[in-house]
């Protein structure tokens, strides 16, 4: 009798818009700043990305549509020619190694200082960032931003829409739109960061506005089957509170289920948390599952492969995994295999240095 093999779900193939996928591991965005100062990704992000082209798909880490939104040291940008020639770069070399990326698109907004960026951070509300933020002179007390006026917001708009058109120029075959983690559409997200009382301030529908817009226009630049969302719900990371998750995300998702976007991803997803199984229900489309591993603990033995599987039996149809992805360029094949996995190395060379750390993480030998 031929015995069946049943590949576990993380590994089947799958389609994402136009994209066929072979397997449902997606890197998820990752800064890693390793850019040049002027934001340009050079020939080591290129090697970095392409050792890592098994996942399903990769998300590049958060990438800048402007030059005010630049929040810390060798973050990348996607605003000038240089920065669209230095990606295109590094997407010619993952898809050659066969894989399929995503530029995450990341505005600060207050987190950010004038000596990373020389500009002075733009924000909903003039309410700083509450703690110091790191700049190529060390640690600084962060500043109280300028609060955007509504050409600001209008222009911030186009400047995203205009990096997404960037993007697919330089060789990705989409964008995520970073609207989690205390980023700038987060902040005025959240009521804490948004103290306007205008028509993008004070109500769950109004402080959803901006990110409506921004995704919107972005759909409308390159096609809303090139374009993913970036949530995190209840998320306090960079100072912020949003006071009403449970109305929030609804009113979020309400805007945008018939824009036909890509994909939703939802950082930190709990199967077991009533909000998931909300959001699941009412998004129309495909939805994309980062499980809590604990950070800043370790990384889990199986590399988060078991909440994977629970994300995907709770609905999710892609699980974005971080530090697996980090410390093992061939994570796909290491949990396929069951092999073991690479540990993470300290914590500091995640984000500053060069090859260290970044592309000298060992891959299985045959």
């Amino acid at each position: 009798m031929t015995q069946t093999t049943v590949r576990p779900a993380l590994f089947q193939p799958t389609r994402l818009g136009p994209l066929q996928l072979p397997n449902r591991l997606v890197m998820a965005p990752l800064t890693r700043n390793r850019a040049g100062a002027d934001g340009v990704p050079g020939a080591l992000m290129a090697t970095y990305y392409a050792q890592r082209a098994s996942a399903g798909l990769i998300i590049a880490e958060g990438t800048t549509p402007n030059a005010v939104g630049r929040t810390y040291p060798n973050i990348p940008a996607i605003h000038s020619e240089a920065h669209v020639a230095g990606w295109r770069r590094v997407t010619d070399a993952v898809r050659s190694a066969g894989g399929t990326m995503f530029l995450q698109l990341q505005h600060g907004g207050r987190v950010g200082h004038p000596l990373n960026s020389g500009l002075m951070p733009l924000a909903p509300s003039p309410v700083p960032l509450p703690e110091t933020i790191h700049t190529p002179d060390g640690r600084r007390p962060s500043v109280v931003p300028r609060e955007m006026t509504v050409q600001d917001i209008r222009s911030t708009v186009a400047d995203f829409a205009q990096a997404a058109r960037n993007a697919v120029a330089a060789g990705f075959a989409g964008v995520e739109v970073h609207a989690a983690n205390g980023q700038l559409l987060h902040q005025f997200m959240a009521r804490n960061t948004n103290h306007r009382t205008d028509a993008y301030g004070g109500p769950a529908e109004n402080r959803v506005r901006f990110a409506v817009e921004v995704t919107r226009a972005v759909a409308d630049a390159i096609g809303p089957d090139r374009v993913g969302l970036r949530i995190s719900p209840a998320n306090t990371v960079n100072g912020i509170e949003e006071g009403d998750t449970e109305r929030l995300y609804p009113a979020l998702i309400d805007a945008l289920a018939d824009t036909g976007l890509a994909y939703l991803h939802i950082e930190f997803a709990d199967p077991t948390d009533a909000l998931f199984t909300t959001l699941r229900d009412a998004w129309p489309g495909t939805l994309m599952a980062n499980p809590d591993l604990g950070w800043p603990g370790p990384l889990p033995a199986d590399g988060g492969q078991a909440a994977g599987e629970r994300l995907l039996a709770a609905g999710a149809d892609l699980i974005s995994l971080g530090r697996g992805f980090i410390a093992n360029p061939d994570l796909v094949a290491r949990l396929r295999t069951g092999a073991p996995l690479n540990p993470v190395r300290e914590k500091y060379t995640m984000y500053v240095g060069g090859a260290t750390g970044y592309t000298d993480y060992p891959a299985l030998t045959a």
